[in-house]
């Protein structure tokens, strides 16, 4: 079936601005307005056909739009609208909670979970002694069905004895303030980049070497240390926004 009624009906002219910056911008707004996350892309053969331009430019303009993370491609089977970055407003809430509220489906995926002993950092935080184990859980966390992050989190096994119990695929904050009474209400945050290794890379669907985000947060129910978690996020899928305002001196 030809999906060339869905095409923004725009002529590219030579100009000053370059033809695959024209077609990019063509695509951009397909992306924006009539296709959806998941959503093929018309192949480019008809891209040529119908706007009149070469195989290269058409190439060039798709290419843009994948590092741009607008598009993705899945070798064997065309390219797709990737899907929409989730955007973080740095406040206190689950990866369940923060999708949920950009209408994008979380999930999981579970790497690792046990009770084990902890890293010095970790049963440090939680003020117990080294011999202490904890709770590891490790997941991929996913959106839509495409990956996003990995949480690699630790749970104070003093607190929340039987937490591997219960459901974790889906947000452990909701499972610690309902079964266990541990509303996390406070946390503390290290943001920093780092790069993809082969394990991770192989994970998320990046190239070995592509740069993550990197967060390690510290977090409270109260004055009881419940959660310590280090996750690495997608840069095309997961963003921080933040509000700052300047003190004023009197």
């Amino acid at each position: 079936m030809s999906r060339a009624p869905i095409l923004p009906q725009r002529e590219i002219v030579d100009g000053p601005t370059p033809k695959h910056a024209q077609l990019r911008e063509i695509l951009a707004e397909l992306c924006r307005t009539t296709l959806k996350p998941g959503d093929l892309l018309p192949g480019e053969r008809l891209l040529e056909e119908v706007y009149g331009v070469s195989r290269i430019t058409v190439r060039r303009a798709i290419g843009d739009l994948v590092t741009a993370g607008r598009l993705r491609r899945v070798r064997g089977k065309g390219t797709f609208v990737a899907p929409n970055p989730l955007v973080s407003r740095l406040h206190l809430a689950s990866f369940s909670d923060e999708m949920g509220a950009q209408d994008v489906s979380a999930s999981s995926r579970i790497l690792l979970a046990g009770r084990v002993t902890a890293a010095e950092d970790v049963y440090k935080f939680f003020n117990t002694d080294e011999s202490v184990p904890h709770i590891h859980l490790r997941r991929l966390r996913l959106g839509d069905g495409e990956p996003y992050s990995i949480d690699d989190g630790w749970y104070n096994s003093t607190l929340a004895p039987t937490l591997l119990e219960n459901d974790v695929y889906n947000s452990v904050y909701s499972i610690l303030e309902s079964d266990f009474n541990l509303p996390i209400s406070a946390a503390d945050q290290t943001v920093t980049a780092v790069a993809a290794d082969e394990e991770i890379a192989s994970l998320l669907g990046v190239q070995v070497g592509a740069p993550l985000l990197h967060i390690i947060r510290y977090s409270s129910s109260g004055d009881k240390p419940v959660e310590w978690c280090s996750s690495v996020y997608r840069t095309d899928r997961y963003r921080l926004s933040t509000r700052i305002g300047r003190a004023l001196e009197f």
